[in-house]
């Protein structure tokens, strides 16, 4: 008998270990404290990766393949791979006889499998996952082993002309450039209705989240009666085509869009199935291509989203495989303030930050501009230990994956990477928030005023973070005009402005 053990974002029914059953074949899927606990996650996420292993294990029995799964609560679960692997081996009926499992996609998860292999004595055989478009050593054809900058946009190139997406006859990109970010950045006009988000309404969680919280799990958010994420590959797939027919022709242009009160605009909401594996990113990819090709969306919007997938998804990827044990601990900003205690309960007087935060909490999810410009610009702006935002990321998102997470909040965000990623930090002031979206309206601080009790944290942080690396950035292409602009002003002005920044991280908690 064959063991192969499944993980719970390997739940690809198109892989080829599902293509028929076999009699000598043994599945196993675990519900491991080992994976709850390496942060606190968000409810929704918890409940959903479990729901989803179980439907899943149902879909192969019903397949006629031999599942064993062993449950949070099992009283027999040892709460981590190998000793449940060691079990299951000792008391099989049929003796097993060697075992199987599939490349990992966290170094965490990686390193147990391996000592597993180790010192299990069975031969052991690693599967390839079958998902990514790229093997988890993809960097190593396109950037040079010892390379210090690695930028998404040659690694993006060079995967549409791989895989020959959005290219024209004579093997030039569709539309006339590769890139159409430009053509992406309008902020919300109410010219079109924004559709509800799809619900799927038959996933009852039942009594998940108390079996949760008498497994001793500690989890933050909240949960309802229902999942709105989806948990089977048929969801999935209704997912991706209530995108592609629903959202996928306002994606673009509103894609970088701030909406107080709508927190899911045009987005796909796909990166869950994604990232479970329910869904492959070849078929999302080919489902957008077609969209543009029969005309059911502009080239902007499709290749804004293309990007996404076959771009940064695979990007970051390779990035996490190729730096995140040299980088992972890495301060480049030397940035050591505590996170405000209101990152987990959302009651902050800044109506961007509080509306993210809520958001997040009551559904596990926000959008990349959330992500990137609200908490995250925040998050660097205020010098706040990288090791606390990369948990307080890591935990909250439905769809973070340490994989995708790290490189998207270490590097990207917080700029802790030294710019091998990014060639600046994305921060802004107010200013960029105001132009984007409709929360300054709602808010107790103004945009317009620069110091005072009513000035936008957001203004007087950012002229502080650029006097604090003035040095640095004023070497950088990117930065160096901003630099310019603060060296212009004059003493008293910058005074000012420094001093009000030192009143704001007095009384962090409180703003």
């Amino acid at each position: 008998m064959e063991l192969r053990l499944i993980l719970g974002d390997q739940l690809n029914e198109l892989h080829p270990w599902f293509a028929e059953p076999h009699s000598d074949v043994l599945y196993v899927l675990m519900q491991l404290r080992s994976e709850t606990d390496y942060c606190q996650h968000h409810v929704q996420k918890v409940v959903g990766v479990f729901m989803a292993m179980s439907a899943f294990a149902q879909q192969l029995r019903l397949a006629g393949h031999h599942v064993i799964e062993v449950a949070l609560d099992d009283a027999n679960n040892e709460q981590a791979f190998l000793p449940n692997l060691q079990r299951i081996i000792a008391t099989s009926a049929e003796p097993i006889t060697c075992w199987r499992y599939q490349f990992p996609d966290e170094y965490r998860v990686d390193a147990d499998l391996t000592h597993a292999a180790r010192v299990l004595n069975l031969p052991c055989v690693v599967d390839d996952s079958a998902h990514f478009l790229t093997s988890r050593d993809g960097f190593d054809s396109l950037f040079k082993p010892d390379a210090k900058v690695l930028r998404m946009e040659t690694f993006y190139r060079a995967m549409r002309q791989r895989h020959g997406i959005l290219l024209n006859a004579d093997g030039s990109p569709c539309g006339g450039a590769w890139n159409f970010d430009h053509d992406n950045r309008s902020a919300y006009d109410h010219s079109v209705a924004i559709p509800e988000p799809l619900r799927f309404t038959e996933n009852r969680v039942g009594d998940w989240p108390e079996r949760i919280q008498q497994a001793g799990v500690a989890t933050i958010g909240t949960i309802g009666d229902t999942l709105d994420w989806p948990i089977t590959r048929e969801q999935s797939l209704a997912a991706l085509s209530f995108f592609v027919t629903q959202l996928l022709p306002n994606f673009g242009r509103y894609q970088d869009a701030l909406v107080h009160g709508n927190g899911h605009l045009f987005h796909s909401r796909l990166s869950f199935a994604l990232n479970l594996k329910l869904l492959h990113p070849r078929e999302v990819i080919a489902r957008v291509e077609q969209a543009y090709a029969q005309g059911q969306a502009n080239i902007a919007a499709c290749e804004g989203f293309i990007r996404q997938v076959l771009g940064w998804r695979e990007y970051v990827r390779g990035f996490y495989w190729r730096l995140y044990p040299t980088l992972k601990d890495r301060n480049d900003l030397n940035h050591t303030r505590t996170l405000p205690s209101w990152f987990w309960t959302g009651k902050t007087r800044m109506a961007c930050l509080s509306e993210a935060i809520t958001q997040s909490l009551q559904t596990g999810y926000a959008h990349h501009i959330q992500r990137l410009m609200v908490t995250g610009n925040f998050m660097v702006l205020a010098g706040i230990d990288p090791v606390a935002v990369n948990a307080w990321y890591l935990g909250i998102y439905v769809d973070a994956i340490e994989w995708v997470q790290w490189p998207n909040t270490h590097a990207m965000s917080q700029y802790a990477d030294g710019g091998h990623m990014a060639s600046k930090p994305y921060v802004s002031s107010g200013a960029y928030l105001h132009k984007q979206g409709d929360h300054c309206r709602y808010c107790h601080y103004s945009v317009k005023e620069k110091t005072g009790d009513n000035a936008c944290p957001f203004n007087a942080l950012y002229w502080y973070f650029i006097n604090r690396h003035e040095a640095a950035f004023a070497k950088n292409p990117r930065m160096a005009l901003v630099v310019k602009q603060w060296q212009k002003r004059q003493a008293p002005e910058k005074k000012a402005v420094l001093d009000h920044a030192e009143t704001i991280f007095a009384r962090m908690e409180s703003l």
